[in-house]
């Protein structure tokens, strides 16, 4: 690898590896990210979309809100569990390659899904089958820790530097795709069945559909060849006994920038989606069939958004659509959450669409700028780390938080706050990094 051919990249000037015989193409390198991605967010989203129906079945409770909050409470928890989770993949994908940090992740989440879906019942097991979901939903949060910045990773490190934004985008499509079957699903689950046969067994369908994903997810990537900036640091013996040592102290300044931009990223994200069905149903007073299908379609509409945000990147620059995309959505959240609180099918559509799409629009360009903040011997580390802290304080917090501050404040507007907040973060963060449009990811 050190002795490969190399070209002159067209907007920065420096040298890049040519694509050789031996290299796998980035169109197999992006569709193994995405399928595995897509695998992974349905596993670990389909808890979200089935909130109401687990608070009834592992959190009974006189209180209805109560046991909403009990049940994302446990859906909190598991992120916690995200960033040992990233310190722990991280390590594998720094020290031993990206391809196998990815598929024991992969493995780990379709484990505690499956098993999700066979766990008795509050009904049937009390308190212990209650400590037994939250038990198995730290398990995927574990696994979720090394998913997304590993994959992300492994098309950053294969594409070249002047569509690099544009190609680690469509990773993320992976995810909405995950969380958009997850959606349908859960619409499929209570558009076919009545509450009573739900409550009885098939509430465990989504979670054992995982089986058949997950083989699919194992298979693809198992065909894959790791990247060539890793094989690289092999053939260099640059590659750390100790990444995470390495990274604190390099890179540390980096880690806290990543989960600062990333507050956007996750808290906006899950704001826009897995709360916003419980929110149509608590607050608009729309059925549970609504609530499922206008997530769909915002899920939908935000996965072309995903690579015109890279594209855009890639063109004009990674700050400018961040800080941009930013100020949009703090000034689009109030007017969008007033029409989510309302009554009309059309306003809780639109105003749940938009707001999916202002996340759209910093998401699709910030893994590939995170990738650029490091070099190759701590970039998993580096981009899993930052990434869970973010999604461990902004992201699993808040449909609890939302869910709190309703109840505490008697609005239906709080949940507004928290996603401006959020996004303010991201915007004001953005300045402090330098703009990496077309540069080469760093080796050492």
């Amino acid at each position: 690898m050190t002795n490969q051919p190399v070209v002159q990249d067209a907007d920065s000037g420096a040298a890049e590896p040519k694509s050789g015989p031996a290299q796998q193409s980035t169109l197999r390198v992006v569709r193994a990210a995405v399928v595995g991605t897509l695998v992974e967010y349905y596993d670990f989203g389909i808890y979200g979309y089935m909130a109401t129906t687990l608070a009834a079945l592992f959190f009974t409770t006189e209180d209805p809100s109560a046991a909403l909050l009990g049940t994302f409470a446990a859906f909190g928890v598991a992120f916690f569990l995200r960033v040992p989770g990233g310190i722990f993949f991280g390590h594998l994908g720094d020290k031993y390659g990206r391809k196998n940090a990815l598929s024991w992740t992969i493995l780990l989440m379709v484990f505690a899904t499956v098993f999700m879906g066979f766990l008795p019942t509050y009904a049937t097991f009390g308190l212990w089958a209650t400590a037994m979901l939250v038990l198995v939903r730290c398990l995927q949060g574990f696994a979720a820790g090394g998913e997304l910045g590993g994959a992300n990773v492994f098309v950053a490190e294969s594409a070249p530097s002047r569509w690099r934004a544009t190609q680690t985008s469509l990773v993320l499509t992976g995810s909405y795709l995950g969380s958009l079957a997850a959606s349908l699903v859960g619409l499929a689950i209570h558009s076919a069945f009545s509450q009573d046969q739900i409550l009885a067994w098939a509430w465990r369908m989504p979670f054992v559909l995982s089986l058949v994903l997950g083989v699919v997810g194992v298979w693809i990537r198992s065909q894959m060849e790791d990247t060539p900036q890793f094989a690289e640091l092999e053939d260099k013996g640059a590659v750390k006994k100790l990444p995470i040592t390495e990274l604190l102290k390099t890179s540390r300044g980096n880690v806290v920038k990543v989960a600062l931009l990333g507050s956007f990223t996750s808290g906006g994200f899950y704001i826009g989606s897995v709360y916003s069905v419980s929110y149509l149903q608590t607050v608009g007073g729309h059925s549970s069939t609504l609530a499922f299908a206008s997530t769909s379609i915002a899920l939908i509409v935000g996965i072309p958004v995903l690579p015109f945000s890279g594209y855009l990147a890639d063109t004009y620059g990674r700050k400018k659509v961040i800080a941009g995309s930013g100020a949009a959505a703090v000034i689009l959240a109030v007017p969008m959450f007033s029409l989510m609180a309302g009554e009309e099918v059309w306003q809780a559509v639109v105003g749940q669409t938009v707001l999916f799409a202002s996340v759209s629009m910093v998401l699709g360009v910030s893994y590939a700028a995170w990738a650029e903040m490091f070099k190759a011997s701590v970039r998993y580390s580096g981009l899993a780390l930052g990434n869970n802290i973010a999604v461990t304080l902004f992201g699993g917090t808040a449909p609890f938080i939302a869910t709190f501050l309703v109840d505490a404040t008697g609005s239906s507007m709080a949940p507004a706050g928290y996603f401006i907040v959020c996004a303010a973060i991201t915007f004001f963060t953005v300045f402090s990094i330098e703009e990496t449009k077309g540069t080469m990811l760093r080796i050492d």
